[in-house]
């Protein structure tokens, strides 16, 4: 088949795929954005794409992303879904080899009622 012209995802989409992606593991409370994406979250500017830097080439991408996770859940386990998600959600909506997906755990959610029982129990 003859080439027709190029095809350029932007790497907000890409961003995209895989924060939804990433969501959708349990265990994954929420993206970690930094300061400057929770203080727009403050103003009521929400993107999907937060926590999630990517790197994409013509065939090509290279994934990072910083999550917040349940408190008791498995770390490594949960890492891993999260990358084995990114992985076949990008590779099948775009047809880019994913070359690497790095996961940051940035930080754990504790229900407050987790810790007024813990309490007790001291």
């Amino acid at each position: 088949m003859a080439e027709v012209g190029n095809i350029r995802i932007a790497d907000e989409v890409v961003a995209k795929v895989a924060a939804k992606a990433t969501i959708e593991i349990d265990g994954v409370y929420k993206m970690s954005g930094g300061v400057v994406e929770e203080v727009s979250e403050l103003f009521g500017k929400k993107t999907l794409g937060k926590g999630v830097k990517v790197e994409v080439g013509e065939r090509e991408c290279s994934i990072d992303v910083y999550l917040v996770v349940e408190y008791g859940a498995i770390f490594p386990e949960v890492a891993s879904n999260v990358q084995q998600s990114i992985i076949k959600n990008i590779t099948e909506m775009t047809g880019l080899k994913v070359m690497e997906v790095n996961v940051y755990i940035q930080d754990i959610h504790i229900e407050e009622k987790e810790v007024v029982e813990d309490l007790e129990i001291l």
